[in-house]
């Protein structure tokens, strides 16, 4: 990998790392009602899971989209269920009278598993690896190196949105609050699947 695509994939990484989408919009979520040590599983399990699905998709997923396009149109249906769900249980998480939030945040597991159906994370992945993985080092080992660099760049990234959302939480300072902050993110969280739903 060249100095020159090196940075520009850090470049790119940040700018879609940082920039809003689901993972950022349940963080801040996230570290309104739970905290930001409670969310740290949440912002771990997005880097290395989004790093694991990077290399899958360099290494063997491209190749099946490729054979099978109607596997894309299935991907979109169960994405946008899945997040409906999700928006619906982030506006629920403070009952009206409630004095505490309910639920729990994301663990490890759950948050890297949403990224099989998180939109902006697929982009993020075939983007990374059909612009930015070295050509001269195998699929492997070029696959590997991005998706390494792109964990990297990816956890002090979604970190922001977790603290932004711990911050918020002091203006939040009753249930009615929270909860319209939490219908908010809910609503965003569906907006977000606009651009998948129209491509």
């Amino acid at each position: 990998m060249t100095y020159e695509i090196l940075i520009a994939l850090i470049g790119f990484a940040f700018a879609s790392s940082v920039t809003p989408g689901p993972n950022n919009l349940m963080l801040m979520a996230s570290g309104a009602n739970y905290g930001l040590r409670r969310t740290v599983p949440h912002m771990l399990g997005i880097s290395i899971g989004h790093a694991f699905m990077v290399a899958m998709v360099g290494i063997v997923l491209l190749q099946v989209f490729e054979a099978y396009p109607v596997l894309n149109t299935l991907l979109k249906i169960l994405s946008a269920a899945y997040m409906l769900w999700l928006a619906w249980k982030i506006a629920n998480a403070v009952p009206p009278e409630a004095k505490e939030v309910t639920g729990k945040p994301f663990t490890f597991l759950q948050a890297a598993a949403f990224q099989w159906v998180n939109p902006k994370a697929w982009f993020m992945a075939i983007t990374a690896i059909s612009a930015y993985a070295p050509q001269d080092r195998g699929i492997v080992i070029g696959s590997l190196m991005v998706a390494v660099i792109f964990a990297a760049v990816n956890l002090p990234s979604v970190t922001v949105w977790a603290w932004m959302g711990v911050q918020v939480r002091r203006w939040l300072g009753t249930a009615q609050r929270l909860r319209v902050f939490n219908v908010s993110m809910a609503v965003l969280l569906v907006v977000s699947l606009y651009p998948m739903l129209i491509s």
